[in-house]
């Protein structure tokens, strides 16, 4: 089998990370790959085009994002099959973390094309590696869904870990998506919210998901956040499947089948827990 760098052809598309607050986190590599390309394909260009500037930059701008990719990714694939030099950038950190761009890497991939990182700034890692918690393992989450089952199915998967969850999250849902939480078992369990990573007023602010909640209730938090929950102990899954066996007793039809399923979870559970079994993970 061919290397993918071998067997690709045409142009190279080269994915740019940029600074998530300080400009001052911007690699020499980044700079000269902007400089070097036939176009900087950005979410917002007049955003982006300050970036430019300070860095004496002058490729020219194209708008590539959410509302526009379907039809320009076509156009910009055909553009690098004929050879041309594209990167692809975002308002702030790495492309295709919470940002757009993963139906132009992936066309690009499946056409030939050579992708290219050029690593730099990560909210999603900033925040992993100042939180203090326990990092080996993670499952990012992204922005959860603001309502309905896609939400609540997030939420329960986010509480059911055993390892940490990072989440970014608007300043004024931070207390509601906390206070969600709590509710939903996590009330104990150790938070970090990052905020304003790299800026002047950054802040890593610890405590538990109830704490943290009530004191963003009181004091709403500004600028951009990212949250990090601890993972769950054995014995808070073994709590945690009972209070979600409860409430499906509560609305269930049939609780004797409901009730037959949490007896025999709950022991696995405790069984596991007492010959130190590890539950499988997921993240990395």
């Amino acid at each position: 089998m061919e290397d993918d760098l071998t067997a690709a052809r045409g142009g190279t598309l080269f994915v740019v990370s940029t600074p998530i607050g300080n400009m001052g986190d911007f690699s020499f590599r980044a700079v000269e790959t902007l400089r070097s390309v036939s176009a900087v394909l950005a979410e917002d260009t007049r955003h982006s085009r300050h970036l430019l500037t300070k860095y004496d930059i002058t490729t020219p701008l194209v708008a590539y994002h959410e509302h526009n990719e379907a039809k320009m990714t076509p156009t910009l694939v055909a553009r690098l099959a004929k050879g041309e030099h594209l990167a692809l950038v975002t308002d702030a950190g790495t492309p295709l973390v919470s940002d757009p761009g993963a139906r132009l890497v992936r066309a690009a991939v499946e056409a030939g094309i050579r992708v290219s990182p050029i690593p730099g700034a990560s909210a999603l890692l900033a925040a992993l590696v100042a939180c203090g918690l326990d990092v080996e393992r993670f499952t990012f989450f992204g922005f959860l869904a603001r309502k309905g089952g896609e939400r609540r199915d997030a939420i329960h998967e986010l509480i059911s870990l055993r390892h940490v969850a990072v989440v970014y999250e608007a300043a004024n849902r931070v207390a509601d998506t906390l206070a969600e939480l709590a509710r939903a078992g996590a009330g104990a369990r150790e938070v970090v919210v990052a905020r304003e990573l790299t800026k002047q007023y950054e802040e890593m602010r610890r405590g538990t998901v109830d704490q943290l909640a009530a004191y963003y209730e009181d004091s709403p938090p500004r600028g951009e956040v990212v949250i990090v929950v601890a993972g769950a102990a054995a014995i808070g899954l073994v709590l945690l499947w009972s209070k979600v066996a409860l409430n499906s007793l509560r609305e269930s039809r049939h609780p004797r089948r409901v009730l037959a399923y949490w007896l025999l979870g709950l022991g696995l559970l405790v069984a596991l827990t007492v010959l130190g079994v590890k539950l499988p993970n997921e993240g990395g």
